[in-house]
């Protein structure tokens, strides 16, 4: 029988994997990994009409992957880097590496992925090899 803390963090991850687990929301994490965007910008970026949209950043936020701060009539999110370097880390520790090596291992992959998923808009140049700008997701 699994011991009852280590199902309780796979439960978790779980959850968390589901949340990543949508391609309009990995639409979203990928418009906002360069830094905050209002909505409107978000939308802008991605295509996704307001009420989807909300219903998707709800669930991110939910699950902790991006930040939102309130600036008058608009909302900006912003991925949070922390809870990402909890993503990797969860993987890694999933595929029994440490999650440095993994991030390393596939930080180029992963980076390619993201900028395939909607080009660079507001990322600026692109790292030699593409692996730093990852590797900041994951701080």
């Amino acid at each position: 029988m699994m011991d009852p803390d280590i199902a309780a963090e796979l439960d978790g991850t779980a959850e968390l994997l589901r949340a990543l687990a949508h391609p309009v929301r990995l639409q979203i994490l990928h418009a906002v990994r360069a830094g905050p965007l209002a909505v409107g910008e978000i939308e802008e970026a991605t295509g996704i009409g307001q009420p989807g949209l909300s219903q998707q950043l709800s669930i991110l936020r939910k699950a902790e992957l991006v930040r939102s701060e309130r600036s008058g009539k608009q909302v900006f999110y912003q991925v949070d880097g922390e809870r990402m370097a909890e993503v990797a880390e969860a993987l890694a520790a999933l595929s029994g590496t440490g999650a440095g090596e993994a991030a390393s291992r596939h930080a180029s992959t992963a980076a390619a992925a993201l900028g395939a998923a909607g080009g660079t808009r507001g990322a600026g140049p692109t790292p030699p090899g593409g692996a730093a700008r990852f590797a900041r997701v994951f701080r």
